[in-house]
This record gives C-alpha cells, structure tokens and sequence, in this order.
C-alpha cells in the first residue's frame, strides 16, 4: 500500500451521528473489525463485532483470499459488489491495491454477465431506479439529503448494454461500475458518485418473462413519452445540482448522440460511448504511429461498425488530422466507413444522415472490384489498403481471415483494433490476429485478453479501454469546475495519455501505460482537461495553482479515519 494510505492517524476526526447496527450497516461508513476500542465504545459496537481489532491491510488480505476462491469471474464479480455494499472503504483500497485483477472484474468483460443476471444478485439499494410509472416523483426522490454532496452522475436506460443488447433494469450494473472506477482509478470520492437507471422498460423477452427481474417489465417507452421522461429527468437534475456532471452510458445508438447533441448545452455532460471511446482509440492510435513511423495524416482507416462510436472515433482523428494541417476534405478520405451492408457510400443501403459526411462517392468505387453487391472489408483492404483497422462492431469475426491477411499483404506493421466488448463480441481474438500478420500486428482489444505466442515469443496484449480516459476527464470537469464539456476537452484528454505511452521511449513498449499506475495517469489527464476548459473559457478556476489545489481536494484516499460521535440529526443517513 502506497504511503499516503498508512496515514490515518493523520486524518481528523470524523463526525458520524449512526451507532451500532445502524453504523455497521452503513458501506460509506462501516468499518468492520477496524473499529477501534475507542469507536466500540463510542459507537454501542461492543457485541456487534468479534473481538479482535483489525487493520485495513489485514482485511484486504483475508478479503483477497476468498475472493480468489470464487469459483468463477461472475462469483468474483458478485463477491466484489456485495463487499462494496458492505464497507466502501475497504472495497476501494481492495480495487486500488489489485487494479489490474480487479478491473476485469468489477468493469469488461464480468460486468456484461453482471447486467444479464443483476436481478439474480441484487441485495441492497445502490443508485437511483426511476422508473417510467413514476415519472411525476423523481424530484421528490433526487431532493432527499442523503444525495446532497453528489458531484457526478453516470445514466443509462439499459439498452445497448456493451454488445448484448437491451438488458432492461439489469444495466444499471453499468452505471455502478463506472462510478466505482470513477473513484477506484480518478479517486472521485464514493458520496459524489451516483449510478442512474433510467427505467424504461424493456424488449428483452427473457426479461419480461422473468419472474425475478426486479425491473417494470413492460416493453420500452419510445418516441415522445421516451423523449418526455428523458428531459424530465434532466431538468430534475439540472435543478437540483446546477453544476454537476452527467456522464450518459450505453443508450442505443438512435439516442445516444442527439440527447447528446440535445443537451450538451443545457449542463456539464458528455456520453463516453461516444467520445470516451473515441479519445481511448485516438490516443492508442498515436501511440502505435510511434512504433509504424508513419505519420497520422498518411494513415488509411478502416472503420468496422459506422454507429455512434464508430462515427465519435471517426470525427475525433478527423480533428487531430486537421490539426496535423489536413483540410476537412483530405481528412475525410483517409476514411473507409463499413456497416451492416457493407462500405458506406452515398446511394448505399440505409445510410443514414450522420453517416453520410464520411460516405463514399460512387465514382471513387465505380472501379473497385468485388464479387458481391455489397463492398466487403476484404474489397475495401484489397482496393483502399488501409493500414488502420478499428472494429466498434459487436460482431466477433467482423475481421475475417483473409481480410487480415491482405491487410498485412500491403503494411509492414498493420494497427488492428477490435475494440468491441465483452470478449465474446471482439472482432478477432489477438492470437488470430497476430497469426495471420506473421507477428506483425500492433493489437488493441476493447476487453482483456491474456498474452499470445508467436514464433517462439510472448506478446502482452494492449486494452485501450475507455477506463484510461473517463475517470481522468471526469475529475479534470470537477476539478475545473468546468460549466461544460468541449470536444476540445475531450481530444486533451487523448493528447495526454498519447504523451504518457511508453512507445514515446521505446518502440517496443506496451502502447499504453500500466493502469496500475491510474490514480497518476488520471490526475495527469484530468490536469490536461482543467487546463483546457480554462482555455475554453469554460473553467471557474482562475489559474493553474488553483486548479492543482481543485484536484488534490477531489483526490480521496480509501482509508479509515477516527470517528467521533455526535447526536443523530433526522434525515441524514
């Protein structure tokens, strides 16, 4: 444990006004055996607890130890949410001190099965449901005291939950492991952070049949009552915390970017499977170029699945391509856009408006050939040679052999990222991909794969995972106290961990850093973020001194503090 978190008994004195079980029961608060004799006897714990005075490291090993006898990663993941329902402290410092083990598990690939049985493990109340019978209650529901300190909101209706669809109520396990990696990898303190679930319904017929699923099963509200219980919500929001932050999470793509668009002027917000995804594809990109040598404006990119987050990535390495001196025009040709039917071009099959400003004319394929009425990935690598191939999918396969194999025909060192999650939807699996390169590739996976072998050697595999970027932006928007979110923000975030890659020293690297180290990296992102909402003129922080002084104040420590008792004040729990 690093040093910082040994220095308990330089903390002051915490108020606390619960005692006994009251106490024990509350997981912000709640101790266990760490409970001194003095708080024992302060606290009516005497009885409650078995003698013996802990320490936090004695409880994170005996913790850990049967964390690891958990059968399987869905076991594991349902031990961590119950210990993070028990005692928030020790949970953390569990996450902070084991980040790389446990990320797999509290965040990709676990939480995908985490939402498709959360009805299965659901114990205590954690976030908000609010749901559409009761649309007309929820400022009476967010006004209460308990949620007074919140700073940050993260929201989704359960829709497009990673690459498994509509999981109706069960997403709101998104929610809440995003805010635990907002406090686990940012250091955001846990009473700030509250996970939302905006209850819809669901056209999930698994879901609507079960007699288990704690969600209102009835099938989704769309169109204007969907649109209506959004901007109610919003408002409720807007109205109760003027200068929160509010993170949107795995809407459908026919949502996610116009209630972005809808309401990123009305208040601090920014959806991460758009821009998050976008900022974690650019900087890893930036960080292989390292490595092939050719510049980011020479780079030909292929795009496999053109939705919201394919477009987010698309628009975002425009940007930095203008910057490198690009016109909008010549930017846009280094892009080949590949949804469902195929590349995207202008009189192509349900093309969609914002699809359109990266189609392709017929005249630029009018000589391509291809067999089929469609243009494969396989025709659009044999025709364009891209040396860039990004999936945002949710198609394991999507990268097929061949089209691997004529990539790697025509660039001596191919970037492949197949970043769909959870690994069952990855485009290829690394040892696929590093085969049918001959070792070649340079490889990024949304999810956690082990290391691959090839020609007698190991290669650790990259996870250019929006946990690199989010929890860093978010504390950069608190810090700054940032009154909006700029696409600018947003490309600082992806400028500076592109600058933090070890390909900068070595072209043998990982291309990203360690997320044991996340707590520096997020504080290094969010720094970069403050300063550019100051630049933006969107910061009510004054100067630099002031925002360093913004961030070591948002920084939390999990580690236990004194209590002292005061007498219980009605409401507050």
């Amino acid at each position: 444990m690093d040093e910082q978190s040994h220095q308990t008994a330089s903390h002051q004195s915490y108020p606390v006004s619960l005692s006994g079980f009251n106490l024990i029961n509350s997981p912000r608060l709640n101790k266990g055996t760490a409970f001194s004799d003095r708080e024992r006897d302060e606290f009516d714990l005497h009885g409650l607890l078995p003698p013996h005075v802990g320490t936090l490291d004695e409880q994170i090993e005996r913790r850990m130890q049967a964390l690891r006898e958990q059968p399987t990663p869905f076991n594991r993941y349902s031990f961590l949410r119950d210990l993070q329902d028990a005692n928030e402290t020790l949970f953390y410092a569990l996450l902070l001190q084991n980040i790389e083990e446990m990320l797999p598990l509290v965040y990709t690939p676990t939480v995908g099965e985490g939402c498709q049985r959360f009805s299965e493990i659901w114990r205590k109340p954690r976030g908000l449901f609010l749901s559409y019978p009761y649309k007309d209650r929820i400022d009476r529901i967010l006004a209460h005291s308990r949620y007074d300190t919140v700073k940050c909101i993260v929201v989704s209706d359960g829709e497009r939950i990673l690459g498994l669809g509509d999981q109706g109520a069960g997403g709101m396990g998104i929610p809440i492991g995003k805010m635990a990696l907002y406090t686990a990898l940012g250091g955001i303190h846990p009473e700030h952070c509250l996970p939302v679930l905006l209850d819809v319904g669901t056209d999930n017929e698994d879901r609507l049949k079960s007699p288990i699923y704690i969600g209102w099963q009835h099938p989704r509200v769309r169109g204007e009552e969907y649109d209506a219980f959004v901007d109610a919500f919003v408002t409720s929001v807007k109205k109760r915390w003027p200068h929160v932050l509010l993170q949107w999470e795995d809407f459908a793509g026919s949502n996610a970017a116009r209630l972005l668009v809808r309401y990123k002027d009305q208040l601090c917000t920014f959806n991460d499977d758009i821009q998050g995804t976008a900022a974690i594809a650019t900087a890893t990109l930036l960080s292989a170029i390292n490595v092939t040598g050719v510049p980011l404006e020479q780079q030909k990119i292929a795009v496999v699945g053109f939705g919201t987050a394919g477009i987010g990535i698309a628009d975002m390495l425009l940007r930095f391509m203008q910057d490198k001196g690009l016109s909008e025009e010549e930017a846009r040709s280094r892009f080949y856009a590949i949804d469902r039917y195929g590349l995207v071009t202008e009189n192509g099959k349900d093309v969609r408006p914002e699809q359109l400003p990266y189609a392709r004319k017929e005249r630029e394929v009018r000589d391509w050939k291809h067999p089929g009425p469609e243009i494969t990935l396989l025709d659009v690598v044999r025709n364009a040679r891209p040396s860039v191939l990004i999936g945002v999918s949710g198609q394991a396969g999507a990268f097929t052999e061949d089209a691997v194999r004529a990539m790697a025909a025509n660039t001596a060192r191919p970037i492949i990222f197949p970043l769909s999650n959870p690994t069952s939807r990855s485009e290829a699996t690394p040892q696929d991909l590093m085969d049918w390169t001959q070792g070649r590739a340079l490889i990024g996976t949304g999810s956690p794969f082990g290391p691959v072998s090839f020609g007698g050697k190991k290669f650790c595999i990259d996870q250019p995972n929006n946990s690199y970027i989010f929890p860093g932006l978010a504390l950069g928007i608190v810090a700054s106290k940032a009154r909006r979110v700029s696409d600018t923000m947003v490309m600082a975030a992806a400028r500076e961990l592109a600058r933090l890659a070890p390909t900068h020293k070595d072209k043998t690297a990982s291309l990203l850093p360690s997320l044991s180290d996340s707590r520096q990296l997020s504080r290094s992102i969010a720094r970069a973020v403050g300063r550019q909402a100051m630049q933006d003129g969107l910061s009510q922080i004054a100067d630099e001194i002031s925002l360093d002084r913004e961030l070591q104040a948002n920084i939390w420590q999990p580690v236990y503090v004194p209590y002292v008792r005061i007498p219980h004040s009605r409401g507050k729990d």
